[in-house]
Protein backbone atom coordinates (compact mmCIF):
# COMPACT_ATOMS: atom_id res chain seq x y z
CA UNK A 1 0.00 0.00 0.00
CA UNK A 2 1.09 3.61 -0.46
CA UNK A 3 1.23 6.27 2.22
CA UNK A 4 -0.49 9.02 0.27
CA UNK A 5 0.97 11.77 2.42
CA UNK A 6 4.55 10.93 1.49
CA UNK A 7 4.13 8.62 -1.54
CA UNK A 8 6.35 6.02 0.13
CA UNK A 9 5.60 2.33 -0.18
CA UNK A 10 4.25 0.82 3.02
CA UNK A 11 4.48 -2.98 2.97
CA UNK A 12 1.40 -5.16 3.37
CA UNK A 13 0.90 -8.51 5.08
CA UNK A 14 1.02 -10.08 1.63
CA UNK A 15 4.61 -8.80 1.43
CA UNK A 16 5.34 -10.60 4.71
CA UNK A 17 4.02 -13.87 3.29
CA UNK A 18 6.12 -13.49 0.13
CA UNK A 19 9.15 -12.66 2.28
CA UNK A 20 8.65 -15.72 4.47
CA UNK A 21 8.74 -18.03 1.47
CA UNK A 22 11.70 -16.20 -0.08
CA UNK A 23 13.92 -16.30 3.01
CA UNK A 24 13.01 -19.76 4.33
CA UNK A 25 16.10 -21.52 2.88
CA UNK A 26 18.46 -19.00 4.50
CA UNK A 27 17.14 -18.50 8.05
CA UNK A 28 16.34 -20.53 11.14
CA UNK A 29 12.79 -20.93 12.36
CA UNK A 30 13.81 -19.98 15.88
CA UNK A 31 12.29 -21.60 18.97
CA UNK A 32 9.77 -20.10 21.36
CA UNK A 33 10.93 -20.72 24.93
CA UNK A 34 9.28 -20.32 28.32
CA UNK A 35 10.57 -19.82 31.86
CA UNK A 36 8.57 -20.64 34.96
CA UNK A 37 10.95 -18.45 36.96
CA UNK A 38 10.38 -15.38 34.79
CA UNK A 39 6.66 -16.11 34.75
CA UNK A 40 6.80 -15.94 38.53
CA UNK A 41 8.81 -12.72 38.49
CA UNK A 42 6.43 -11.00 36.09
CA UNK A 43 3.11 -12.58 37.02
CA UNK A 44 2.55 -13.17 33.31
CA UNK A 45 2.75 -16.20 31.03
CA UNK A 46 5.72 -15.28 28.87
CA UNK A 47 6.68 -16.69 25.48
CA UNK A 48 10.19 -15.77 24.33
CA UNK A 49 10.80 -15.75 20.57
CA UNK A 50 14.52 -16.52 20.52
CA UNK A 51 16.04 -14.63 17.62
CA UNK A 52 19.34 -14.84 19.50
CA UNK A 53 19.50 -18.31 17.89
CA UNK A 54 18.97 -16.86 14.41
CA UNK A 55 21.55 -16.92 11.60
CA UNK A 56 24.11 -14.17 12.24
CA UNK A 57 22.81 -14.07 15.82
CA UNK A 58 19.91 -11.66 15.32
CA UNK A 59 16.45 -11.14 13.80
CA UNK A 60 17.83 -8.73 11.23
CA UNK A 61 18.87 -11.57 8.95
CA UNK A 62 15.18 -11.87 8.04
CA UNK A 63 14.92 -8.41 6.54
CA UNK A 64 18.41 -8.54 5.06
CA UNK A 65 17.73 -11.82 3.26
CA UNK A 66 14.42 -10.54 1.94
CA UNK A 67 16.12 -7.43 0.55
CA UNK A 68 19.13 -9.23 -0.93
CA UNK A 69 17.28 -12.15 -2.50
CA UNK A 70 14.58 -9.81 -3.80
CA UNK A 71 17.10 -7.87 -5.91
CA UNK A 72 17.26 -8.36 -9.65
CA UNK A 73 20.61 -9.42 -11.10
CA UNK A 74 21.12 -5.88 -12.38
CA UNK A 75 20.42 -4.37 -8.95
CA UNK A 76 22.77 -6.85 -7.27
CA UNK A 77 25.63 -6.39 -9.74
CA UNK A 78 27.56 -3.86 -7.64
CA UNK A 79 26.80 -5.50 -4.31
CA UNK A 80 25.02 -4.03 -1.31
CA UNK A 81 25.91 -1.44 1.30
CA UNK A 82 24.47 -0.18 4.57
CA UNK A 83 25.23 1.57 7.84
CA UNK A 84 24.75 -0.36 11.08
CA UNK A 85 25.97 -0.63 14.66
CA UNK A 86 26.26 -4.36 14.24
CA UNK A 87 23.39 -6.79 13.74
CA UNK A 88 22.11 -5.48 10.41
CA UNK A 89 25.72 -5.37 9.29
CA UNK A 90 26.19 -9.04 10.17
CA UNK A 91 22.89 -9.99 8.60
CA UNK A 92 23.38 -8.14 5.33
CA UNK A 93 26.90 -9.51 4.97
CA UNK A 94 25.61 -13.03 5.62
CA UNK A 95 22.83 -12.63 3.05
CA UNK A 96 25.19 -11.13 0.47
CA UNK A 97 27.59 -14.01 0.96
CA UNK A 98 24.83 -16.54 0.38
CA UNK A 99 23.92 -14.79 -2.86
CA UNK A 100 27.55 -14.37 -3.90
CA UNK A 101 27.70 -10.58 -4.01
CA UNK A 102 29.81 -8.05 -2.12
CA UNK A 103 28.76 -6.17 1.01
CA UNK A 104 30.24 -3.01 2.51
CA UNK A 105 29.16 -1.70 5.91
CA UNK A 106 29.62 1.70 7.53
CA UNK A 107 29.92 1.14 11.29
CA UNK A 108 30.40 3.62 14.15
CA UNK A 109 33.87 3.40 15.61
CA UNK A 110 32.25 2.58 18.97
CA UNK A 111 30.55 -0.59 17.66
CA UNK A 112 31.52 -3.77 19.55
CA UNK A 113 34.72 -5.29 18.19
CA UNK A 114 33.01 -8.69 18.14
CA UNK A 115 30.47 -7.38 15.63
CA UNK A 116 33.10 -5.76 13.42
CA UNK A 117 35.13 -8.97 13.42
CA UNK A 118 32.03 -11.00 12.58
CA UNK A 119 31.23 -8.77 9.58
CA UNK A 120 34.74 -9.31 8.27
CA UNK A 121 34.41 -13.02 9.02
CA UNK A 122 31.39 -13.18 6.70
CA UNK A 123 33.49 -11.55 3.98
CA UNK A 124 32.20 -8.01 4.35
CA UNK A 125 34.19 -4.78 4.25
CA UNK A 126 33.94 -2.42 7.25
CA UNK A 127 34.31 1.36 7.00
CA UNK A 128 34.24 3.15 10.37
CA UNK A 129 32.88 6.61 11.12
CA UNK A 130 32.03 8.87 14.06
CA UNK A 131 29.24 7.52 16.32
CA UNK A 132 26.39 9.68 15.09
CA UNK A 133 23.49 9.16 12.70
CA UNK A 134 24.66 12.10 10.59
CA UNK A 135 28.16 10.65 10.21
CA UNK A 136 26.82 7.20 9.29
CA UNK A 137 24.52 8.58 6.61
CA UNK A 138 27.11 10.96 5.14
CA UNK A 139 29.74 8.21 4.91
CA UNK A 140 27.27 5.74 3.41
CA UNK A 141 26.06 8.26 0.81
CA UNK A 142 29.63 8.80 -0.39
CA UNK A 143 30.21 5.05 -0.52
CA UNK A 144 27.11 4.36 -2.63
CA UNK A 145 27.95 7.21 -5.01
CA UNK A 146 31.46 5.83 -5.46
CA UNK A 147 30.61 2.12 -5.88
CA UNK A 148 27.06 1.97 -7.20
CA UNK A 149 26.14 -0.53 -4.48
CA UNK A 150 22.46 -1.07 -3.61
CA UNK A 151 21.69 0.62 -0.28
CA UNK A 152 19.70 -1.57 2.10
CA UNK A 153 18.61 0.63 4.99
CA UNK A 154 18.74 -1.13 8.37
CA UNK A 155 15.05 -0.45 9.06
CA UNK A 156 13.45 2.28 6.91
CA UNK A 157 13.09 -0.09 3.95
CA UNK A 158 9.84 -1.83 2.97
CA UNK A 159 11.74 -5.02 2.07
CA UNK A 160 13.41 -5.10 5.48
CA UNK A 161 10.18 -4.40 7.38
CA UNK A 162 8.35 -7.17 5.52
CA UNK A 163 11.17 -9.57 6.37
CA UNK A 164 11.06 -8.65 10.05
CA UNK A 165 7.31 -9.28 10.04
CA UNK A 166 7.98 -13.00 9.55
CA UNK A 167 9.19 -13.24 13.16
CA UNK A 168 5.79 -12.37 14.67
CA UNK A 169 4.13 -14.71 12.19
CA UNK A 170 6.20 -17.62 13.51
CA UNK A 171 5.56 -16.54 17.11
CA UNK A 172 1.79 -16.68 16.64
CA UNK A 173 2.08 -20.04 14.86
CA UNK A 174 3.68 -21.43 18.03
CA UNK A 175 1.68 -19.70 20.75
CA UNK A 176 -1.77 -19.03 19.37
CA UNK A 177 -3.57 -15.98 20.71
CA UNK A 178 -1.56 -13.52 22.79
CA UNK A 179 -2.71 -10.57 24.88
CA UNK A 180 0.41 -8.54 24.13
CA UNK A 181 3.75 -8.62 22.34
CA UNK A 182 6.79 -6.66 23.53
CA UNK A 183 9.84 -5.89 21.40
CA UNK A 184 12.77 -3.47 21.69
CA UNK A 185 12.76 -0.31 19.61
CA UNK A 186 15.61 1.67 18.09
CA UNK A 187 15.04 2.52 14.45
CA UNK A 188 11.81 0.54 14.58
CA UNK A 189 12.30 -2.22 12.01
CA UNK A 190 11.32 -5.10 14.27
CA UNK A 191 8.42 -3.30 15.91
CA UNK A 192 7.15 -2.20 12.48
CA UNK A 193 7.25 -5.76 11.16
CA UNK A 194 5.50 -6.92 14.32
CA UNK A 195 2.79 -4.30 13.85
CA UNK A 196 2.37 -5.27 10.21
CA UNK A 197 1.79 -8.93 11.03
CA UNK A 198 -0.31 -8.54 14.16
CA UNK A 199 -2.59 -5.95 12.55
CA UNK A 200 -3.59 -8.68 10.08
CA UNK A 201 -3.44 -11.87 12.16
CA UNK A 202 -4.20 -10.68 15.70
CA UNK A 203 -5.64 -7.15 15.69
CA UNK A 204 -6.70 -7.31 19.36
CA UNK A 205 -3.16 -8.12 20.56
CA UNK A 206 -1.57 -5.05 22.12
CA UNK A 207 1.90 -4.09 20.90
CA UNK A 208 4.40 -2.50 23.27
CA UNK A 209 7.83 -1.17 22.35
CA UNK A 210 10.61 -1.09 24.94
CA UNK A 211 13.36 1.52 24.86
CA UNK A 212 16.35 2.60 26.99
CA UNK A 213 15.63 5.74 28.98
CA UNK A 214 19.07 6.99 27.87
CA UNK A 215 18.03 6.71 24.21
CA UNK A 216 14.36 7.65 24.41
CA UNK A 217 13.87 9.42 21.08
CA UNK A 218 11.21 6.92 19.92
CA UNK A 219 9.29 7.52 23.17
CA UNK A 220 9.48 11.28 22.70
CA UNK A 221 8.52 10.95 19.03
CA UNK A 222 5.55 8.76 19.94
CA UNK A 223 4.30 11.29 22.49
CA UNK A 224 4.91 14.32 20.25
CA UNK A 225 3.38 12.81 17.12
CA UNK A 226 6.46 13.60 15.03
CA UNK A 227 9.97 12.21 14.63
CA UNK A 228 12.44 13.55 17.20
CA UNK A 229 16.04 12.48 16.64
CA UNK A 230 18.75 11.86 19.23
CA UNK A 231 22.00 11.92 17.33
CA UNK A 232 24.43 10.10 19.66
CA UNK A 233 22.76 8.66 22.78
CA UNK A 234 24.77 6.68 25.32
CA UNK A 235 23.32 3.31 26.31
CA UNK A 236 24.54 -0.23 26.91
CA UNK A 237 21.92 -1.33 24.35
CA UNK A 238 24.15 -0.53 21.37
CA UNK A 239 21.61 -1.78 18.82
CA UNK A 240 19.02 0.81 19.88
CA UNK A 241 20.97 4.04 19.37
CA UNK A 242 19.33 5.02 16.07
CA UNK A 243 16.20 7.08 15.44
CA UNK A 244 12.88 6.35 13.77
CA UNK A 245 12.36 7.16 10.11
CA UNK A 246 9.23 7.79 8.05
CA UNK A 247 8.16 4.20 7.41
CA UNK A 248 8.83 2.97 10.92
CA UNK A 249 7.18 6.02 12.50
CA UNK A 250 4.09 5.24 10.42
CA UNK A 251 3.78 1.82 12.10
CA UNK A 252 4.70 3.02 15.58
CA UNK A 253 2.26 5.93 15.56
CA UNK A 254 -0.55 3.81 14.09
CA UNK A 255 -0.32 0.49 15.94
CA UNK A 256 1.84 0.68 19.09
CA UNK A 257 -0.07 0.93 22.38
CA UNK A 258 2.81 2.49 24.32
CA UNK A 259 6.59 2.74 24.53
CA UNK A 260 8.02 1.61 27.87
CA UNK A 261 11.29 3.06 29.17
CA UNK A 262 13.90 1.20 31.22
CA UNK A 263 17.12 2.33 32.90
CA UNK A 264 20.63 1.09 32.21
CA UNK A 265 20.67 -0.84 35.50
CA UNK A 266 17.35 -2.48 34.65
CA UNK A 267 18.67 -3.53 31.23
CA UNK A 268 21.81 -5.10 32.69
CA UNK A 269 19.87 -6.84 35.47
CA UNK A 270 17.39 -8.32 32.97
CA UNK A 271 20.19 -9.49 30.68
CA UNK A 272 21.98 -11.19 33.55
CA UNK A 273 18.74 -12.77 34.78
CA UNK A 274 18.07 -14.36 31.38
CA UNK A 275 21.64 -15.66 31.18
CA UNK A 276 21.37 -17.11 34.69
CA UNK A 277 17.87 -18.57 34.66
CA UNK A 278 17.19 -19.44 31.01
CA UNK A 279 20.81 -20.39 30.24
CA UNK A 280 20.78 -18.53 26.93
CA UNK A 281 22.91 -15.66 25.62
CA UNK A 282 21.09 -12.42 24.83
CA UNK A 283 22.54 -8.99 24.16
CA UNK A 284 21.58 -5.80 26.02
CA UNK A 285 19.18 -4.67 23.29
CA UNK A 286 17.18 -7.89 23.75
CA UNK A 287 17.17 -7.41 27.50
CA UNK A 288 15.37 -4.08 27.10
CA UNK A 289 12.12 -5.93 26.29
CA UNK A 290 12.55 -8.31 29.26
CA UNK A 291 13.26 -5.38 31.58
CA UNK A 292 10.12 -3.59 30.41
CA UNK A 293 7.93 -6.61 31.18
CA UNK A 294 9.46 -7.07 34.64
CA UNK A 295 9.06 -3.35 35.39
CA UNK A 296 5.38 -3.17 34.44
CA UNK A 297 3.39 -5.93 36.18
CA UNK A 298 0.32 -3.73 36.05
CA UNK A 299 0.32 -4.08 32.26
CA UNK A 300 1.28 -7.71 31.91
CA UNK A 301 0.40 -9.72 35.06
CA UNK A 302 -2.15 -12.43 34.36
CA UNK A 303 -1.72 -12.14 30.59
CA UNK A 304 -0.17 -14.17 27.79
CA UNK A 305 2.74 -12.09 26.52
CA UNK A 306 5.14 -12.63 23.64
CA UNK A 307 8.63 -11.19 24.15
CA UNK A 308 10.96 -10.94 21.18
CA UNK A 309 14.59 -11.59 22.10
CA UNK A 310 16.12 -9.81 19.15
CA UNK A 311 19.73 -10.99 19.25
CA UNK A 312 22.63 -12.56 21.09
CA UNK A 313 25.75 -10.88 19.76
CA UNK A 314 27.87 -9.74 22.71
CA UNK A 315 31.51 -8.90 23.33
CA UNK A 316 32.46 -11.51 25.93
CA UNK A 317 35.38 -9.38 27.06
CA UNK A 318 33.03 -6.50 27.91
CA UNK A 319 30.01 -8.03 29.63
CA UNK A 320 28.10 -5.15 31.21
CA UNK A 321 27.90 -6.60 34.72
CA UNK A 322 31.68 -7.10 34.72
CA UNK A 323 32.28 -3.58 33.43
CA UNK A 324 30.12 -2.25 36.26
CA UNK A 325 31.70 -4.40 38.98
Amino acid sequence: MMDTATSMYIPSYEDVCVAHERIAPYIHRTPVMTSSFLNGQSGAELFFKCENFQKAGAFKVRGACNAVFGLSDAEARHGVATHSSGNHALSLTYAAGRRGISATVVMPETAPKAKMDAVRGYGGEVITCAPSTEARERTLEALVERTGAEFVHPYNDHRVIAGQGTCARELLDETGELDAVVAPIGGGGMISGTCLTLASLAPTTKIFAAEPKNADDAFRSFKAGRIIEDDAPQTVADGLKVSLRERTFHFVSTYVSDILLVTEDEIVAAMRLVWQRMKIVIEPSSAVAVAAVLKNPGLFAGRRVGVILTGGNVDLDKLPWIARA
